[in-house]
């Protein structure tokens, strides 16, 4: 990579750092910069990309919370939801970095945001949703306080947790596709997906992704310096000249779909850039679920929201932490208690401010990838958030399809760890190649995780490997197996 050395070849000796240069300061020293072999100008632009890549949550969230409509007939407006996931993706990405010194970076997840908009507020309101996401929250930073979710993280085998990286860059990547319309849906049974158009790339937008994708990847294969920066910037310069010359517009505009079109923001500079941030969203919470729905109802929600968040993480920095060559022989990375309960406050925080739980973003991948090593890149993505919520206008210059570049760059980067994994065993193949496919497949790292911790535990014990497999493993492969099966005990339960 262009200032720090590719981890995948050099992952698991990572944490051995006794030859490394001393410190130059204290400010230095306190986020370990040079001992990870970092610079802070690669901390700086590693933080810049990051953001980058992230930027259109503050877009996507409002879009998928504003949609729902709850059993009261209310829905959140999409400015005040705007303003608050910049605001919590700031703080938490910045408690993050100064507190576990990591490059990861904070926002609302995809996956729990979803099923709030689609499946809790049919049910509840969304101040009362909001609560049960706060208490989810709760949980998680009780299991990582009391050290239950670390030994749920250690009791996972190298083989799965290298599985997970495996995945996650391959659902980095699909998402990439995805965003930019180059893999569709068909909307037929077989296949259920295809090459963007009737298998054709056929929209501008596509091509600059492809455009895109090739600059950075060229970049990149010559040792660039700045090469996904870079990538994302040309690619977004390209996208605004190309909408002021033929004027796309949104792919969705209204009740009207111009397939030509952008897919979520449109590449063009706004009239006005700077707006005052409504903020009036925060604290507007509700623990009445338990009341309107009934304790047993109430729980099953939040089992589920536990379980997404509590693996989607795990999963997630699991990944990062090998793709920045911070994880040791075991897949452990440095002050991973804290991580996990800052996690869990992140969950909180999203849920007090009505932006959804806050969680580690896989799209850090991409400053990893430019270079970030440390949690000054955290510092750095978390001050352009708190930004952005006087920008958000300006946000949305970059194009779904530009940023989608560089999520299929990061999905090649991680891709490479599953060299890593012995093959030769079957009982190994077997929940690995789950665990690896299932993810992308089925749009859910906790999906994939589920699928490969099952097939570990039932497939090893069979296999007469029994005494091999963690107890706690047992616990939460029997866990997963409930939460596949929640919907037909959501229906008994009425």
């Amino acid at each position: 990579m262009s200032a720090a050395p590719s981890t995948s070849s050099n992952a698991p000796e990572a944490l051995d750092v006794d030859e490394t240069p001393e410190p130059k300061n204290g400010f230095d020293r306190f986020f370990e910069i040079t001992r990870r072999g970092s610079t802070l100008g690669t901390e700086v632009r590693g933080g810049v990309v990051t953001f980058v890549a992230m930027a259109y949550i503050v877009i996507l969230n409002p879009i998928i919370l504003s949609s729902g409509v709850d059993i009261d007939g209310n829905s959140l407006g999409f400015t005040q939801v705007a303003a608050t996931t910049a605001l919590t993706a700031g703080v938490m990405t910045v408690l993050f970095g100064l507190v576990t010194r990591l490059p990861f970076a904070f926002a609302a997840g995809l996956g729990i945001n979803s099923f709030l908009a689609v499946s809790v507020v049919g049910q509840v309101t969304w101040p009362e949703a909001m609560g049960l996401v706060v208490i989810n929250g709760v949980i998680i930073v009780l299991l990582a306080a009391t050290g239950l979710r670390r030994m749920i993280f250690d009791a996972v085998p190298i083989q799965l947790k290298l599985a997970i990286t495996v995945g996650i860059g391959l659902f980095i990547a699909f998402i990439g596709f995805v965003n930019a319309g180059f893999v569709t849906a068909t909307g037929a049974s077989s296949p259920p997906i295809g090459l963007g158009v009737n298998g054709s790339v056929a929209t501008v937008p596509t091509i600059i992704f492809v455009f895109t994708l090739l600059l950075t990847g060229v970049l990149l294969a010559r040792k660039v310096k700045g090469g996904i920066l870079i990538g994302l910037v040309s690619g977004t310069i390209v996208a605004v000249i190309v909408e002021a010359i033929w004027n796309l517009g949104p792919m969705f505009d209204g009740d009207e779909v111009h397939p030509g079109g952008w897919s979520l923001s449109v590449p063009e500079l706004p009239a006005s850039i700077v707006s005052v941030p409504d903020l009036s969203l925060v604290g507007q919470i509700s623990f009445g679920s338990f009341e309107r729905i009934g304790v047993l109802a109430a729980l099953m929600l939040v089992f589920t929201l536990v379980f997404t968040n509590f693996f989607d993480a795990m999963g997630t920095m699991t990944g990062l932490s090998k793709e920045a060559g911070l994880a040791n022989e075991k897949g452990d990375f440095p002050r991973i208690r804290s991580a996990l309960i800052v996690e869990g406050v992140g969950a909180v925080a999203g849920g007090f401010t009505s932006s959804s739980s806050n969680t580690v973003f896989i799209e850090s991948g991409s400053g990893i990838g430019e270079g970030a090593r440390t949690g000054f890149a955290n510092v750095v993505t978390g001050a352009l958030f708190l930004v952005a919520m006087f920008f958000t206008p300006l946000v949305s210059i970059v194009p779904t399809e530009v940023a989608a570049a560089a999520l299929v760059i990061v999905g090649a980067l991680m891709m490479a760890q599953i060299r890593f994994i012995d093959f030769s065993d079957f009982s190994v193949l077997l929940p690995v190649f789950l665990a690896v496919t299932v993810m992308p497949l089925t749009y859910s790292i906790a999906n994939g995780i589920g699928a490969g911790f099952i097939a570990w535990v039932v497939v090893r014990s069979l296999s007469g490997k029994a005494r091999e497999i963690s107890p706690l493993l047992w616990i939460v492969a029997a866990g997963f197996v409930l939460y596949f099966t929640r919907g037909p005990l959501e229906a008994m339960l009425g």
